[in-house]
C-alpha cells in the first residue's frame, strides 16, 4: 500500500512539472525582446500591404486529427497548438509544424535476450502509442516516433533479463503491463502516452525445444503408463470379484459359456466351440 501510494505521489508530481513546464513554453513569446516586436509589427504592416494576395500566405488548416504548433521568431506561440480547422501566420516572422494526434503503431524487432536463468530466446512485440501533448512532443525531442521505438527495444531487454524462462512463457500479460507502465513514464516528458504494449512471439533455440520435447514425451509416457497401471489393478479387482460371486453358484459358470458361446457366433460362425468343465477333465486326469 506504501508503494502505491508512493508511486501516485511520484505520477502527481511528474504530472504537475509536465503542466508547468508546458505553461511555460506555451507563455514563451513574451520573451521575443523589442526587435522581436518591431519585426512583427513589421510583417503585420508587409500582410496588409499586400492584401488580398497575402491572405492566401497566411490562412492555414489543419485536420481534425492534427494540432499545429506555431513558432514566431524561434519561440513557440502563446496559446500553445492550434486546430483543428483554420488558423493564421505571419508569412515573414511565423512557421509551423503539424502534429499526428492519432494512434501509432510499430514492431518491437526480435531482440536476443538472455534470461535470468541463463537461456537465449528471441522475444519480438508491438507497442501502441499517442502523442497526448503536441507541444512536448515538438519542443523536447527532435523525433518522438524513433526515441519511443529504441526505447521501446531497450525497455523489453531490461525486462526479459530479469525473468526467468518459465515466467516469460507463462506471464506474457504481465510483463506487457510492466514494459508499458516503464514506457508510460519515461515517455511522459515527450508528451507521449503509451497505450498497449503486447508480446508477439518468444522464440527458443532447437536445442532447447528437442529438450523440452523429450521431457513433456517423457512425461507424458509416465503418466500412460501410471494410468494403465491403475486400469490393470482396478479390473483384476473386478476379476476377483466376479470369481468370488461364480464361486458361490456353479451354474453362473455354464452361462458365463453360453454367453461366449453367443458372442463366438456372432463373430466366427463357421467356428464351433464346446466348453468342457473343467472337473470332467481333472476326473480323467487322476485315473
Amino acid at each position: 500500500m506504501m508503494s502505491e501510494q508512493r508511486k501516485r505521489d511520484r505520477q502527481a508530481d511528474h504530472y504537475h512539472l509536465t503542466v508547468a513546464e508546458t505553461q511555460a513554453l506555451e507563455n514563451s513569446d513574451s520573451d521575443i525582446g523589442m526587435c522581436g516586436w518591431l519585426l512583427v509589427l513589421f510583417s503585420i504592416l508587409l500582410t496588409l500591404l499586400t492584401l488580398p494576395i497575402s491572405i492566401w500566405m497566411c490562412i492555414k488548416i489543419v485536420k481534425e486529427y492534427e494540432r499545429a504548433i506555431i513558432f514566431r521568431l524561434g519561440r513557440i506561440l502563446r496559446g500553445g497548438a492550434k486546430g483543428p480547422g483554420l488558423f493564421f501566420i505571419l508569412p515573414c516572422t511565423d512557421s509551423f509544424i503539424n502534429v499526428d494526434m492519432r494512434t501509432i503503431t510499430f514492431d518491437i524487432p526480435p531482440q536476443e535476450v538472455l534470461t535470468k536463468d541463463s537461456v537465449t530466446v528471441s522475444v519480438d512485440g508491438v507497442v501502441y502509442y499517442r502523442v497526448q501533448n503536441a507541444t512536448l512532443a515538438v519542443a523536447n525531442i527532435t523525433n518522438a516516433d524513433a526515441a519511443t521505438r529504441l526505447l521501446a527495444q531497450t525497455t523489453l531487454r531490461n525486462v526479459l533479463g530479469t525473468k526467468n524462462l518459465a515466467e516469460i512463457l507463462s506471464d506474457r500479460e504481465e510483463i506487457a503491463h510492466s514494459m508499458q507502465s516503464t514506457l508510460d513514464d519515461a515517455t511522459d516528458d515527450w508528451g507521449i502516452k503509451v497505450e498497449r504494449v503486447e508480446i508477439k512471439d518468444v522464440k527458443l533455440p532447437m536445442q532447447l525445444q528437442r529438450a523440452m520435447a523429450a521431457e513433456a514425451e517423457a512425461a507424458r509416457e509416465a503418466r500412460a503408463k501410471v494410468i494403465a497401471a491403475e486400469g490393470e489393478m482396478n479390473a483384476s479387482r473386478a476379476l476377483k470379484e466376479a470369481s468370488l460371486v461364480i464361486a458361490e453358484s456353479p451354474s453362473a459358470l455354464q452361462l458365463r459359456y453360453l454367453q461366449t458361446l453367443n458372442t463366438i457366433a456372432a463373430e466366427k460362425n463357421s467356428t464351433i466351440i464346446f466348453p468342457l468343465p473343467i472337473d470332467m477333465m481333472q476326473s480323467f486326469l487322476k485315473r
